[in-house]
């Protein structure tokens, strides 16, 4: 079963290719610090690929899907609550928190449930890194692995 991967677009829009921001828009990442969850699979992995130097990704976990749980609203600008929640799935809080991680429930597949895409701020204390250098040479974008949930802590 995929597990979900959160994405956070690092970069702005300025000299941008048109390709790359069709990806990008095609990802509902059209701003910087915008943030989705999608299922980890072969098609994702391609685009998340061609926009490398624009992103940054990796696996969402418990704290991680809280912590999007609380920044998610309603269409009508509200937290998402407890009835908000059954009303739309039938299940609790928890129960969504969970499949979410799992890949289960595809948050992508529910803009006319919840105000997509999860806006948030820069990072407190800034990024530790330069933003146009790969994460495993010492900057911010790219694949991250479970440390994504370390700078979405930091972004909310």
């Amino acid at each position: 079963m995929p597990r979900s991967l959160l994405i956070i677009r690092i970069r702005g829009y300025a000299s941008t290719p048109w390709n790359i921001q069709q990806t990008l828009e095609m990802l509902r990442l059209p701003r910087r610090f915008n943030a989705m969850i999608y299922p980890d699979t072969k098609d994702i992995k391609g685009m998340l690929i061609k926009v490398q130097p624009y992103v940054t990704w990796g696996e969402l976990n418990e704290e991680g899907a809280e912590l999007i749980l609380s920044k998610l609203k309603t269409l009508h600008h509200e937290n998402i609550n407890d009835e908000y929640v059954k009303k739309y799935f039938g299940i609790t809080k928890e129960d969504l928190k969970q499949k979410i991680v799992n890949g289960e429930i595809k948050i992508n597949k529910y803009s006319s449930v919840f105000l997509l895409p999860i806006r948030l701020h820069a990072p407190s204390g800034g990024f530790k890194g330069k933003i146009n250098a790969p994460y495993k040479n010492k900057g911010e974008f790219g694949y991250r692995g479970i440390e994504i949930n370390n700078l979405l802590r930091r972004m909310i």
